[in-house]
């Protein structure tokens, strides 16, 4: 406890090199990122499309659908999978995505709720119309459903962790993971309550958990330890990330990557607009990485 606490002493006092929104806009997304090409990180089926054709590991897709009269002949073909995941391609933050398993009398489930067509048909048609996407239309992106590695159950059972790496003229700046929490109700984003667990990117270890108060060597749900905790296929978590960036017409991004059980690291998103809590699950600014 109290080398915990002199950590975040320690960060506290070098809050003066934490990178804010406007400084991020005006020193590393203005001048780095053309704006014609954020919708290719904005746009999920975009970026797959990149993606696929440099051959760059990703969920597989199984449909896209643009208009609401293709739904029901589109889910007669997705109806063969035993679980999946609808998206909205343009949605942001976790919004809209839902995952559905069949159960052993094939029926399909959402968290732990059974679902019937209708009720998936409606999800979707509220995604084409723009429900997730600020208003605008929308396509509805289905695909395979991510098996989490179980070095993940290992510090919480429920949910879907992911990687965020941030770049910079195809260099690593910082990475953390981020984990679900019983409060985020299995979404491992920061703004609905999941973690941010800073990585020490030299040893690929995990380092102090933050949760928006303050700072945890386990996870506050279960108390499973996270400090510590070496990363498994970290090199290649990197090497993968790399590649993103060299691929993508944008200096400055960041990469999100999970690790299925079976296939090993995939990646899920690009972001043309990183958020700066990463500064904070590391317990170090910006400033000094960029100087």
């Amino acid at each position: 406890m109290r080398n915990l606490k002199h950590r975040i002493n320690n960060y506290l006092g070098n809050s003066t090199k934490v990178l804010g929104i406007n400084e991020r806009n005006v020193s590393l997304i203005y001048p780095n990122n053309e704006r014609k090409y954020y919708k290719l990180a904005d746009d999920k089926v975009l970026t797959k499309t990149i993606l696929e054709t440099h051959c760059i590991d990703c969920a597989k897709t199984y449909a896209v659908i643009e208009r609401i009269g293709d739904i029901q002949a589109q889910w007669q073909a997705i109806n063969r999978y035993d679980k999946i995941a609808i998206k909205p391609a343009n949605g942001s933050g976790g919004g809209g995505i839902k995952i559905l398993r069949k159960n052993d009398k094939n029926q399909w489930c959402s968290g732990g709720q059974l679902v019937d067509d209708e009720q998936i048909f409606l999800h979707m048609a509220s995604i084409i119309m723009g429900r997730y996407s600020l208003g605008s239309d929308d396509r509805v992106l289905i695909e395979e459903c991510i098996e989490p590695h179980p070095f993940f159950h290992e510090i919480y059972p429920e949910g879907v962790p992911d990687f965020r790496v941030i770049l910079l003229n195809e260099k690593p700046l910082m990475a953390m993971l981020r984990v679900p929490t019983d409060e985020s109700d299995g979404k491992a984003n920061l703004h609905q309550g999941g973690l941010g667990i800073g990585i020490d990117m030299k040893k690929g270890k995990l380092q102090l958990a933050y949760n928006g108060k303050q700072y945890f060597e386990s996870h506050p749900d279960n108390n499973n330890n996270i400090l510590g905790k070496r990363i498994p296929y970290w090199e290649h978590i990197i090497a993968v990330s790399l590649r993103v960036a060299k691929h993508f017409p944008l200096q400055y991004l960041g990469v999100d990557i999970v690790i299925d059980k079976d296939k090993g690291p995939l990646i899920m998103e690009v972001n043309v607009r990183p958020g700066l809590g990463i500064q904070l699950a590391n317990q170090q600014g910006m400033k000094k990485m960029l100087k």
